[in-house]
């Protein structure tokens, strides 16, 4: 019984400096809340190739809980794309690769063209090739679209954050 009552003592005393801590949900207001607000109000401008299109195409729907008519910010994105092989066996043919998706973007403020948040994001995935040239290609594909969605979410995680912070 003593151990039992000393066990919750120590999680209450760990408990109270938490109150404090500022700690606050991000989303706070749900669709009415600040930064949902902000991320309804940023334009995706295009970005180029297959990558780009799935990446602008997974930033819309990550973007879009509010859509907004009249967009106060654009997110201007740059994409690196590759595909490096790994692996080679002993008949010099590649046994693996790895396909990386690398994101450079700016949230500018179109009122004024000031750059509110200038980072990088991106994610990596390995691909094991295989005799079947059909296989490989979709697994490369399929590698790049999950990608898009990784490389959106961080994207928009750091967005929310951004935004979170001029409210």
């Amino acid at each position: 019984m003593n151990r039992s009552v000393l066990a919750l003592t120590a999680l209450m005393s760990l408990s109270v400096p938490l109150a404090g801590c500022g700690l606050q949900p991000m989303y706070a207001g749900g669709n009415s809340g600040a930064v949902a607000q902000g991320l309804g109000a940023i334009e995706v401008a295009p970005i180029e190739g297959q990558a780009g299109w799935l990446v602008r195409n997974a930033l819309r729907d990550k973007l879009g809980a509010v859509p907004s008519t009249d967009p106060r910010y654009r997110l201007d994105v740059r994409l690196d794309d590759r595909l490096e092989g790994l692996g080679v066996l002993g008949d010099d043919t590649i046994g693996r690769e790895r396909r990386i998706l690398r994101a450079r973007y700016q949230l500018v403020d179109i009122s004024n063209g000031s750059i509110l948040l200038d980072a990088t994001a991106g994610s990596d995935a390995g691909i094991d090739v295989v005799s079947s040239e059909y296989a490989t290609i979709a697994a490369e594909q399929t590698a790049l679209e999950n990608l898009s969605r990784e490389v959106a979410s961080r994207i928009v995680t750091q967005l929310s954050l951004t935004l979170r912070s001029q409210s």
